[in-house]
């Protein structure tokens, strides 16, 4: 297997050189490594010494201890380089002009994980803002999209539904890397930042993580596993209701459940094209925090036997009606706040649009949900064309 040389591996190589004598900032955390393993603060203070003058962490902190949402992290200082590390999830989440003022460039080299809920995108959109108004360049270095380019799934996120956890139509599942992320924010919201993508090489969009021979590093604590990413796009939905997604297990989003559930009931209940690709495994857990903390659940795990049979945000769907269904009394939706925003519902943020809630409610055919965002995906997938860096 050839190893996928990552946007840190490429501007190591020889890119740097084009950033010599200017002042630079970095957003990264703990997954932004090379392929050595080493991070990106080591490797570009090693290949431009001196010229780190400030370095920025995204939610969960630079070093990803902050466990759950909403938990902002403090500013600090980086002592083996004598400069500030400052939090993008603290008081404001988007680098400010005082810190802005430290730098001639920012360079953001960040592990996406291929869900549109998930903040990492929006961290980037935020500052692509806010260098533009500063006049700052912006480097982004690319990495995998651990779920691959080519499968997209799920609705699109409507606008009245825009947040933190998703600040552009995008559906849930997207196909799209981090650079290519930032090649649509910066048309669409016409940004106009100066912006350059360093892209990997050697990646190809039908690969997922496991194709391309990188090691992996959780890039936030409840993603401790390439098959984490694999269940993300649909078990993400279980942040929106009363049902455990598996924090405070060994395993979270692979497990999940609650201590009403008849696991037997809801495995009769389900389509068995929703399960393809995968075996839901009937299990009892205990959480050591979070939902149901320190209670029996019984719920499943994922197994994902086939990852490009399994689609998980049409699987959790299903999985959901199955619940609602038989549950209804005991299974709630969860109310506001979820990630500063206080109005909407949690579970309409997630899925990005009321009307599927309601669908899911009234006990619609999974076939008639699907069929309704079928056509905005080849949408979609036509408009995308031209801002995909890779074949």
């Amino acid at each position: 297997m050839n190893r996928v040389a990552t946007g840190l591996d490429v501007f190591q190589a020889d890119y740097f050189m084009k950033l010599k004598g200017q002042r630079l900032g970095l957003l990264s955390n703990q997954a932004s490594l090379n392929s050595r393993l080493e991070s990106a603060k080591k490797t570009i203070s090693h290949v431009l010494p001196g010229q780190l003058k400030a370095l920025f962490g995204p939610q969960h902190g630079y070093w990803g201890v902050d466990q759950e949402n909403m938990i902002e992290t403090d500013h600090s200082f980086d002592e083996a380089l004598t400069i500030p590390l400052f939090s993008l999830y603290s008081e404001t989440r988007e680098p400010s002009q005082d810190m802005l003022d430290l730098i001639d460039t920012l360079i953001i080299d960040l592990q996406d994980v291929g869900t549109r809920v998930y903040t990492f995108a929006s961290t980037m959109l935020n500052c692509l803002k806010a260098a533009a108004e500063s006049d700052k360049k912006v480097v982004i270095l690319d990495r995998p999209n651990p779920l691959g380019g080519e499968e997209v799934e799920g609705n699109l996120l409507k606008q009245e539904f825009f947040s933190f956890v998703g600040p552009f139509t995008l559906p849930m599942r997207h196909g799209l890397t981090m650079g290519e992320m930032a090649h649509i924010f910066n048309e669409v919201f016409h940004i106009g930042a100066d912006l350059e993508i360093v892209p990997m090489k050697g990646w190809i969009r039908s690969m997922i993580w496991q194709d391309t021979g990188l090691k992996w590093m959780m890039p936030s604590p409840n993603m401790p596993l390439p098959e984490t990413t694999q269940v993300y796009p649909g078990q993400v939905i279980w942040e929106g209701t009363n049902l455990s997604e598996g924090r405070g297990t060994c395993r979270p989003f692979e497990i999940f459940g609650a201590p009403f559930l008849d696991t037997a009931a809801i495995k009769r209940h389900l389509s068995p094209e929703a399960t393809a690709g995968s075996y839901l495994q009937e299990i009892f857990f205990c959480p050591t925090f979070h939902k149901w903390g320190g209670e029996i659940c019984r719920g499943f795990m994922i197994h994902v036997l086939d990852p490009h049979a399994y689609h998980p945000y049409f699987s959790t769907i299903d999985i959901l009606r199955a619940i609602t269904d038989i549950h209804g009394e005991q299974f709630t939706w969860k109310p506001p706040p979820y990630e500063y925003e206080y109005e909407n519902m949690p579970i309409d943020i997630i899925l990005g649009d009321s009307a599927l809630r309601r669908k899911i409610e009234k006990g619609e055919s999974l076939t008639k949900i699907k069929k309704g965002w079928d056509e905005e995906l080849k949408n979609f997938l036509q408009w995308r064309e031209s801002f995909l860096l890779y074949p």
